[in-house]
């Protein structure tokens, strides 16, 4: 119970109206502390929304507005008496007629009296009984606050004319499909699903929106003004109403923290308020639990309870026009089509014969997506029939997952030649995937707090599918033309979808996800009928599905040895195609943003490569003088038009055998035309082309000079201030102490090959900077992006010796921010080292690269050396990532 100090106390002891001002944040700061105390959050609102009744009411009177014959009403959502601490206060003064002059300065008045207050974000519109119809007729917005339109004060005949307005001026369809295509709208906004890393909890699917859109629809047709009153009448179950007043209340909290801490109405669940609202709902850090272990349990609560709000949502407006709207259009007859003594069709839509189907037959429950998969004239499952099913869901058990007609059914729709995506979500959404493999059903809503993975767990895994599902399709193979290919040769792409369901789904458990995930699938495939073979080839995928993204993205497939490693790894090319499949579609379905041709090639050059030694025999040795002549000879026969072979080898001479083993004929023949052709100018070559053989987005630079301490950290200075991102990198000394690098890019704004002053100031810039052996133009200073501020990654710096090539390898992990290959650069400059080659992998907000480094004489570092600098090189790489972290 809230007892404040009457309004009318602190207007009396002051004796001024603007003591309301004082009065409001003396009556917030009260209703904080009985929030505090354990006052639900919807006596909190409701009483606010009483409170600023009387505050208005008082103005009202003050304003002489009460002797009129207007009326004062709220609307919007403090016409629902919703309103949180920095809510709008949308209210409307209605007047039967026009309104007169001296009306119009006692509203005047009022309006001025609102804004002196200052502890009200008021907005008003004043409006005659006229103005409300033509303005509801043509605008939705106008038509849907009109319906919560409550009197506060004033003219008590007024009072049911904004809903009677609304029911004039639209029809249940024409209101109902407007509202549909609103909502359609809305959800595009926000990529169409709940899961979203910083989502809106206000407007995003599955927010408070959709709560309100379910009672704006029913609330006009019923003429009720409490979703509350829809139980009575059948609309919606007692069941239903509480789980959607428990995900109100649940968000209603999480707006009301957002609102007391930003001091602004504000919506967004950003990282820069997750970890603080998570400690308020008590997640807090447990022994032996992640940082971010906290954030992430708040955050799967958050997911599941928009799912259920998104999941009734739908299934309550489709009821709506199930049953209200479609029976009353004109013409109107049910076309029933019957399937099998379980289902028929109705109006093209599943339904079940009678309402005991599910309990009578549980095999309905996996028979209906059965249906649903295989049958494309089947539009979805009527209102009533899910209703049914998603309780039946609840009542899955063991004894159901052990039957074999299930496990069968369970097959039978992986095994789907069409809609296996839809048909997944749609059991995920109902409640039956999670159910029958209560594994998945762990990892529904659960999100990994960084920038890599932006959808939950459960979202992904669907995803992954889906991206599968497309490798059969035409319309995608110009996009994936190898893996298409790939797919489509694959006799058993159930085995894939099933690598694809568990390669995630022991995340969250600690321990290893890949290795959780692999015993979890063996346990199930043996139940579901696969031989042993195909059983260990599920676990294998699952267990190793990171293996193909980790060699092509961190490591030098450009060396035969790594490939034939990896190759080894494969064992057979059935191993290889399955696994690669899988991760193309993973990758896609991690972060479709940070998916790019080049990252593509990457894949698609292992893949090639790996075939190429499984086909030649994993037992026979790289012949690496045959490797060195054949690309000798290739190269050699793109030269031949243009210079003499003797020219070409004055060239070559200067160069090591790694080179010819790591780069390609068609890079040799780039590489060599432009050096003879540059001659014996002094000045630094710098050139740049398309990346053609593999990535269609990424551009090659290729830069030939006389080799210098601070090379390295002096170009990519400069490609950093050009806008763009280093991807790999390739350094190599002739004997001559000249260097021949070759940077692979990416343009941040995609212009660099088609603005030819934009490639000539690149070009420019770094000739100038390399002209200037002595002097190193520094770090350009950049504006770090906002939602990098929140993640402090702990460093990590590893150097070990390759003594195959004798040389350290330097790999990092550190928070990604703008400069940092640049900061790397010039740390290894000052070190004395010479980078050879770099292989850089930005994941998100993580930044993981590897060098390979030697001293000045060519010699790998000591132990002592390697380990003295790993330590310098960490604390330096976790003072620049405090300092991003810090500028929050």
């Amino acid at each position: 119970m809230i007892n404040t100090l009457p309004l009318l106390n602190y207007v009396k002891s002051s004796h001024d109206v603007n003591a309301i001002n004082q009065w409001r944040t003396d009556v917030e700061n009260q209703l904080q502390a009985c929030f505090d105390e354990g006052l639900s959050i919807r006596e909190v609102i409701r009483a606010r929304s009483n409170l600023i009744d009387e505050a208005l009411e008082f103005i009202w009177q003050h304003s002489g507005l009460n002797k009129t014959n207007l009326g004062l009403f709220a609307v919007g959502g403090y016409g629902r008496r919703e309103m949180l601490p920095y809510s709008d206060v949308d209210i409307m003064i209605l007047s039967e007629g026009e309104i007169s002059t001296q009306h119009e300065e006692l509203i005047s008045s009022f309006i001025s009296c609102l804004w002196d207050v200052g502890n009200f974000k008021p907005g008003i519109s004043v409006r005659t009984l006229q103005d409300c119809i033509t303005q509801a007729t043509n605008d939705l917005t106008v038509a849907t606050s009109l319906i919560e339109a409550r009197l506060i004060s004033g003219n008590p005949h007024l009072a049911k004319w904004p809903r009677r307005i609304v029911s004039r001026a639209w029809t249940d369809k024409t209101f109902f499909d407007a509202k549909m295509q609103e909502q359609t709208k809305r959800y595009a906004q926000y990529n169409n699903t709940e899961s979203n890393l910083e989502p809106d909890i206000k407007n995003a699917p599955g927010g408070i929106r959709d709560i309100n859109q379910i009672g704006w629809i029913a609330k006009r047709h019923f003429r009720v003004n409490r979703i509350y009153d829809l139980v009575h009448l059948g609309f919606i179950s007692e069941f239903e109403l509480g789980v959607l007043e428990e995900a109100e209340s649940f968000l209603w909290e999480i707006r009301h923290h957002l609102h007391r801490m930003t001091k602004r109405d504000e919506n967004r669940l950003l990282f820069d308020h997750q970890r603080e609202i998570a400690a308020k709902f008590g997640y807090l850090r447990e022994e032996g639990k992640s940082l971010n272990y906290p954030i992430e349990q708040f955050m799967k609560r958050y997911y599941r309870t928009a799912q259920q709000v998104s999941t009734l949502n739908e299934m309550l407006l489709a009821y709506f026009n199930e049953s209200v709207i479609t029976p009353r259009l004109p013409g109107y007859e049910r076309r029933i089509e019957e399937i099998n003594p379980n289902f028929k069709l109705v109006d093209g839509k599943l339904a079940v014969q009678h309402h005991k189907v599910f309990s009578e037959r549980p095999s309905a429950i996996l028979e209906i997506f059965y249906l649903l998969a295989n049958y494309p004239n089947i539009d979805g499952i009527r209102a009533r029939t899910l209703r049914l099913l998603t309780l039946a869901a609840k009542r899955i058990n063991q004894e159901f997952r052990d039957n074999p007609l299930h496990q069968g059914l369970f097959m039978a729709i992986l095994r789907s030649p069409q809609r296996l995506y839809e048909t997944m979500v749609a059991m995920k959404r109902y409640g039956v995937l999670g159910h029958y493999i209560p594994s998945f059903g762990q990892i529904m809503g659960l999100m990994q707090y960084d920038l890599f993975h932006i959808y939950t767990v459960d979202a992904h895994t669907l995803l992954l599918i889906r991206n599968l599902s497309r490798f059969k399709e035409p319309a995608y193979a110009k996009d994936f033309p190898v893996v298409s290919s790939v797919f489509q040769r694959i006799v058993r792409h159930d085995i894939v979808y099933l690598a694809a369901i568990f390669h995630d789904i022991a995340k969250g458990r600690g321990g290893d996800h890949s290795e959780l995930g692999a015993t979890d699938a063996i346990h199930f495939c043996r139940a579901h009928g696969l031989t042993e073979r195909e059983c260990n080839l599920v676990a294998w995928m699952v267990k190793n599905h990171l293996q193909m993204s980790v060699t092509a993205q961190k490591k030098d497939i450009s060396d035969p040895d790594v490939v034939k490693e990896f190759a080894e790894k494969m064992g057979d090319m059935e191993h290889l195609d399955y696994l690669y499949t899988l991760t193309v579609a993973d990758i896609n379905a991690t972060n479709p943003t940070l998916w790019n041709t080049w990252r593509a090639s990457l894949m698609r050059q292992l893949y090639t490569q790996a075939r190429e030694t499984i086909r030649s025999g994993l037992d026979r040795p790289v012949d690496y003088q045959m490797l060195i002549e054949d690309t000798k000879f290739t190269a050699s026969e793109m030269l031949v038009n243009d210079f003499s072979l003797a020219e070409v080898e004055l060239v070559w001479q200067e160069l090591g055998d790694e080179y010819f083993l790591k780069e390609s004929p068609d890079e040799i023949a780039w590489h060599t035309r432009a050096i003879l052709k540059h001659g014996d100018n002094p000045a630094p070559l710098v050139l740049m082309r398309a990346h053609r053989k593999y990535a269609q987005d990424a551009v090659q630079i290729f830069i030939y000079t006389q080799d210098k301490p601070n090379l390295f950290a002096t170009t990519v200075a400069i490609l950093d201030r050009m806008n763009l991102d280093v991807q790999d990198a390739r350094i190599i000394t002739a004997e001559k102490a000249f260097s021949l690098d070759t940077y692979v890019v990416l343009d941040r704004f995609g212009t660099l090959l088609t603005d030819p002053e934009r490639e000539e100031k690149v070009i420019h810039s770094l000739v100038t900077a390399l002209s200037q052996s002595d002097k190193y133009p520094g770090l350009m200073q950049r504006r770090i992006p906002r939602q990098l501020r929140h993640f402090d990654i702990e460093s990590t710096a590893e150097i070990t010796l390759n003594e195959a090539l004798n040389q350290n390898m330097v790999e990092i992990a550190t928070l990604d921010h703008p400069g940092l290959l640049a900061k790397v650069g010039g740390l290894f400059m000052m070190q004395g080292l010479d980078i050879h080659s770099a292989r850089i992998a930005t994941l998100g907000e993580r930044a993981e690269d590897i060098f390979y480094v030697t001293k000045k004489d060519g010699t790998p570092m000591t132990e002592l050396e390697a380990q003295l600098f790993a330590t310098r090189l960490k604390a330096a790489l976790d003072e620049a990532s405090h300092q991003v972290c810090g500028q929050h």
